[in-house]
């Protein structure tokens, strides 16, 4: 199969064939393809622990899935995958791979090592801007997290900021504090630790 053009109406397709060629995650974020390496064990550590203390506290109704594609509503092409997404139950059961955004309870972003802060900031606009409820973004790099909730008008108008050790909060309807004590932190860049002059 001859590789595709991305142009306006197909990047979805081509962010599947980069995806099938690569194995790298690729979204469609502001029409443009955004490819993530795979996780690193520690970036998969804060997903895994996310889901085990969220899993066991959520009502019947919804799950907390993997690797699910939120859409932006009335766009043929934006689509992201964040590391976990809270959302009705009854998803697992769908033939489709794109949730609409007004289901999705809560959208988690864990940091890469190497993201860029434009890249983060981006993305949280992306999740406002298609009305996702709230959004949780942990760094592994600072040991921070932070918790956006209140979307309007392309814009999360709460924020609650804090360190690994603090319990977050989430919203209703799921209603219960998350533990961050045990999250790990990523440990320094070695091509960086070996560049560094002696001090």
């Amino acid at each position: 199969m001859p590789a595709m053009r991305p142009r306006p109406g197909n990047l979805r397709d081509v962010a599947q064939q980069v995806e099938e060629s690569t194995g790298l995650r690729v979204e469609v974020l502001g029409g443009s393809l955004v490819m993530s390496p795979t996780p690193r064990g520690k970036h998969a550590g804060v997903i895994y622990q996310l889901e085990e203390a969220i899993r066991p506290a959520l009502p019947a109704t919804l799950v907390a899935a993997e690797v699910a594609s939120i859409e932006m509503p009335d766009d043929p092409d934006d689509y992201s995958t964040p590391d976990l997404t809270v959302c009705p139950a009854d998803f697992l059961g769908s033939d489709d791979w794109l949730i609409d955004p007004r289901d999705v309870e809560l959208a988690v972003e864990v940091i890469s090592k190497s993201e860029k802060a434009r890249g983060i900031a981006d993305k949280k606009d992306w999740y406002a801007l298609a009305g996702v409820k709230s959004l949780l973004v942990v760094d592994p790099r600072h040991g921070t997290w932070a918790l956006h909730t209140r979307p309007k008008e392309g814009v999360y108008r709460g924020a609650l900021h804090g360190e690994y050790g603090e319990e977050i909060p989430l919203p209703a309807p799921l209603s219960f504090d998350v533990a961050t004590d045990r999250f790990p932190l990523y440990g320094p860049n070695r091509n960086a630790t070996a560049a560094a002059p002696d001090s």
